[in-house]
């Protein structure tokens, strides 16, 4: 039983990476702007967090770091897909390169460098309850605003005007423009709410997650929550419910392991992947249910004097 309690921690530990971020591209995607550079702004979120957590010892000051980091390559990337209309996709791989670059450059001296102890979180009096305790009261802060945060984003989206201006101008920026919002702006806006929330998850991992800087360890993680927006059909609480069955996919892994299960290692490795994978194959089969699903205008550019 302590075994599965731990395997439940570090299924939300590992889920919350990928809901954070999974809410930042949904952010983008319902303004109708797609991000493929989610993996370079998480690597420099990353290292950008663990530097400054080096320097001033300050989780807080870490985190603000990193978001600070994925806005402003998010505000970057809007720039030039909103106003210059370059294309949404090459763009984005773009980012997603520049990032994986700029990181290992900026990482070399701090590769050998080490965060102090990380503070112990535990909710007090539910901590102590045998098993729900450990598998569920004892993670960061930032577990539980993950999921305080897709139902903040739920109630936006779907019960407050600015949400309902928001998809507006995801499904149809010509008829938001003719009614006098301003599309670009807007866009632009959840362009970089989704870039520092992108930083955030980013600047979790190397501070809060794995207290390290490792050259390429955000592996994949931005891929995958950008998968996950898809797989939700672009809802915030399938995010969140998503990005605990790939968290719990990922951690799978070291539960076999240590249950002595005689599985390679290579392929435990790569179930993360294939999960991913699989769930696009199924996704795909109706593409029906997709097209109702998604923003309409999403990975368009928008010309407003057409």
């Amino acid at each position: 039983m302590e075994s599965l309690a731990l395997l439940i921690a570090a299924t939300l530990s590992a889920g919350t990476v990928l809901a954070i971020a999974g809410l930042g591209l949904l952010i983008n995607e319902r303004s109708g702007v797609l991000n493929l550079g989610a993996e370079g702004m998480m690597l420099v979120a990353a290292i950008a967090g663990f530097a400054t957590a080096v320097h001033t010892g300050s989780d807080m000051l870490a985190l603000c770091a990193g978001m600070a980091a994925g806005a402003a390559m998010a505000a970057a990337f809007g720039v030039l897909v909103i106003w210059l209309n370059t294309n949404q996709y090459a763009t984005g791989l773009a980012l997603s390169l520049f990032g994986a670059g700029i990181s290992a450059f900026a990482g070399i001296r701090y590769t050998q460098e080490k965060l102090g102890d990380r503070m112990k979180f535990e909710i007090p009096g539910l901590a102590d309850i045998p098993f729900v305790g450990p598998a569920l009261f004892k993670h960061h802060p930032l577990v539980y605003l993950a999921m305080l945060g897709a139902a903040a984003l739920s109630w936006f989206l779907y019960r407050s005007r600015a949400g309902l201006v928001l998809r507006a101008v995801g499904e149809s920026p010509e008829s938001a423009h003719a009614l006098g919002y301003p599309v670009r702006r807007i866009r632009l806006a959840a362009v970089m709410a989704g870039g520092a929330l992108c930083g955030l998850s980013g600047a979790y991992i190397s501070v809060i997650y794995t207290p390290l800087w490792v050259e390429g360890m955000i592996a994949g993680k931005g891929w995958i929550a950008l998968a996950l927006t898809a797989f939700a059909t672009w809802r915030p609480a399938r995010v969140l419910l998503g990005a605990y069955l790939f968290g719990g996919v990922t951690m799978l892994q070291f539960y076999l392991q240590g249950e002595g299960v005689q599985i390679p290692s290579q392929w435990l490795t790569m179930l993360p992947y294939l999960a991913t994978i699989l769930v696009l194959v199924l996704i795909s089969r109706n593409p029906t249910w997709i097209r109702t699903n998604m923003p309409a205008s999403l990975g368009q550019p928008f010309h407003p004097g057409a």
